[in-house]
């Protein structure tokens, strides 16, 4: 049974998840691909902790290197992967060319900087060859979303009146373009998080996660479900896809949950919105907090403690959602004789935990990200020894390696292509002139300028990985915000952006993560996208508040204020998800989910009279609801 899980997973992923189809190898080139791979993760590891090279060094040899493994495990369509120990021959001289052009300029990088923009024929040639070779790459690793959006860009600048030379120079040959920032933090950063993510996948830290929430959360109404918002909150924590995550965990939640008596759309949407709001979960949000530390110039500590509360708020509205929905149907939970018991899991399997307690510690009492990184990979590496069926063994060990390099060439493909936007908005400064048409479409009108933003997030967000998602959003709409609304503080407009970047793989009609989970319950995708969306509404309305209220994000607040916010907008959320599923003790008339819903919002919004407002449509509600049925249900009695 576990086998076949297994193949289908595999299945799932190739299909929703591009990054997963990959070819067949076995035999000697199984073994051969294997440690090619494995010594990538020891190149990156002796290029962050050993090495002294230049940056323009170092990134320009790490996507030279990522060109040459993507050739190596990405065919140009999906039915090529399934042909076993094949590579055509156009992609080995892609994948020798492609590397070449990188390793050209690695090797000439101060000559290029004396020439400038007076770069040589042979210069820009090799400069578009590489930039092409690397978009090919992100198209079959990643999808053609993100080049789209880049190739509109690039139109941009020639429109403009850059010449050939200016833009393939500052593409290639600087470090604003394929090589810029995004590149500079995956190289350093997000690698290691990467790899540190497959070691902790080696030592089964996601079953032990579906546990702990089975022992938390089984036995309750409709307990499955909640299940799953726990487990892939935690799986969070260390995952990067909202797409893996959902196949992942959902290949065990959704057939349990639809097993217990949940609509099928509705439990794919419960994972997959769940799975989604893993990205914004401290302390790694999907390789994006290390990101947004190097472009708001914020320390990492004060964004995982910034994001708590809003992630958290998150979950607990999916949560509440999934339990009024149990209620409503009257579904029950799993049997207690059939659960582990929490203490028990944890005493014997707590010290999976271990890895996660270094990576935050070490990072904030002042270590650096990479140093954190593998001592966190060191971690996980000894507490594996505690136990027979998590010990990493050399095999393992080997896999782990592989599969963090594996994993790497996606986002760092992503990541390539994310810096020509920056590049191209670097040079043309074409970010103020959408400011400014924002700007104009508003009408000056702080809250329609946010809604348009929003829109724009969204829109630009589909089908794009977690890290080049907030590098798009970073570069393109943060700057809007700060320019139409000036008071904004960094921090919480680059919160605002990243939020509406990820909900786009639960907003129909692109929504992969919904796609995938529909696929495992056999429901209609745009139906669970639509229900996603629903029970993450959350995520649709706090973004809001950082801007209006950073307060949201602990910024100039005090912790009597801070407690106050938590308990009000828990009580907002409540309200929010009875109204949205029409039920709380019984069910909701119209007039009483509008009143829900706008108490809600109300007591979200961190404002004493908004909260005074809130708290009294909440209280008529709660009244009708709670007190007036047990009342008639005591008169029925006597």
């Amino acid at each position: 049974m576990g086998d076949v899980e297994q193949v289908n997973v595999d299945a799932l992923m190739a299909e929703y998840d591009r990054e997963s189809n990959t070819r067949h190898y076995k035999g000697v080139p199984r073994v051969v691909v294997r440690y090619i791979l494995a010594a990538f993760s020891v190149f990156a590891f002796y290029m962050n902790l050993l090495s002294t090279w230049p940056e323009q060094i170092r990134r320009s040899s790490f996507v030279g290197l990522i060109i040459f493994m993507a050739f190596m495990l990405y065919p140009a369509r999906k039915k090529s992967a399934k042909r076993q120990n094949f590579v055509p021959w156009y992609d080995i001289i892609l994948g020798i060319v492609g590397t070449g052009c990188f390793f050209y300029y690695a090797l000439n990088f101060s000559a290029m900087a004396q020439k400038a923009t007076r770069i040589s024929g042979l210069d820009v040639i090799i400069g578009i060859v590489g930039i092409l070779i690397i978009a090919e790459v992100c198209r079959r690793v990643v999808g053609i979303p993100i080049l789209v959006v880049a190739a509109a860009f690039i139109v941009y600048a020639f429109t403009a009146g850059y010449s050939v030379n200016r833009i393939v120079y500052t593409l290639f040959y600087t470090l604003d373009g394929v090589i810029g920032t995004p590149i500079g933090v995956c190289s350093t950063f997000i690698v290691l998080f990467i790899i540190l993510g497959s070691f902790l996948e080696k030592t089964n830290i996601g079953s032990f996660f579906i546990e702990i929430a089975n022992s938390v959360a089984g036995f309750a109404s409709g307990g499955p479900a909640k299940v799953a918002v726990i487990s892939s909150a935690l799986e969070g924590m260390y995952s990067g896809s909202s797409v893996a995550n959902t196949v992942g965990s959902g290949s065990v939640t959704i057939p349990i949950m639809k097993k217990t008596g949940y609509d099928k759309d509705f439990a794919a949407a419960v994972e997959a919105a769940a799975s989604t709001g893993g990205q914004i979960m401290p302390p790694i949000m999907g390789a994006a907090a290390f990101l947004m530390a190097e472009m708001t110039e914020t320390p990492y500590a004060t964004i995982a403690i910034a994001a708590i509360f809003p992630a958290v708020l998150y979950f607990t509205g999916i949560f509440l959602m999934v339990h009024f929905e149990a209620k409503k149907q009257g579904l029950k939970g799993l049997p207690k004789e059939s659960l582990p018991s929490f203490f028990k899991l944890f005493l014997t399997k707590g010290y999976l935990f271990i890895p996660i307690v270094v990576l935050v510690v070490t990072m904030s009492i002042g270590y650096t990200t990479s140093r954190a990184a593998c001592l966190a990979i060191l971690a996980a590496i000894i507490v594996s020894m505690f136990r027979k069926d998590t010990r990493l063994t050399p095999k393992t060990f080997v896999e782990a390696m592989e599969n963090g390099a594996k994993n790497t060439i996606g986002v760092a493909a992503a990541c390539s292509i994310a810096g020509i936007i920056v590049g191209i908005v670097s040079l043309t400064g074409i970010g103020l002139k959408l400011a400014d048409t924002l700007l104009m479409l508003s009408g000056g009108i702080d809250i329609v300028a946010l809604f348009l933003t929003m829109i724009a997030c969204i829109i630009l967000g589909m089908g794009v990985p977690t890290t080049a998602n907030y590098v798009i959003m970073a570069t393109i709409t943060a700057p809007i915000i700060l320019k139409l609304i000036p008071e904004t503080p960094v921090l919480a407009a680059h919160m605002f952006v990243f939020y509406f970047g990820i909900v786009a793989d639960i907003t129909p009609p692109v929504a992969l993560a919904a796609y995938a989970g529909s696929a495992i319950s056999g429901g209609n995708p745009l139906r669970t996208g639509v229900i996603a969306t629903k029970l993450a509404i959350t995520a649709f309305i706090i973004p809001y508040i950082f801007v209006l209220s950073p307060e949201m994000l602990l910024i100039n607040t005090s912790v009597f204020r801070v407690a106050q916010i938590i308990c009000t907008s828990t009580i907002g959320m409540f309200a929010i998800a009875g109204g949205l599923e029409g039920f709380m003790k019984k069910k909701l008339p119209w007039w009483q989910r509008i009143m829900a819903i706008a108490g809600g919002l109300a007591m979200i919004e961190p404002n004493l009279i908004t909260d005074i407002i809130g708290l009294v449509l909440i209280a008529f509600v709660f009244v009708q609801q709670y007190v007036i049925k047990d009342r008639s249900q005591k008169a029925l009695n006597a």
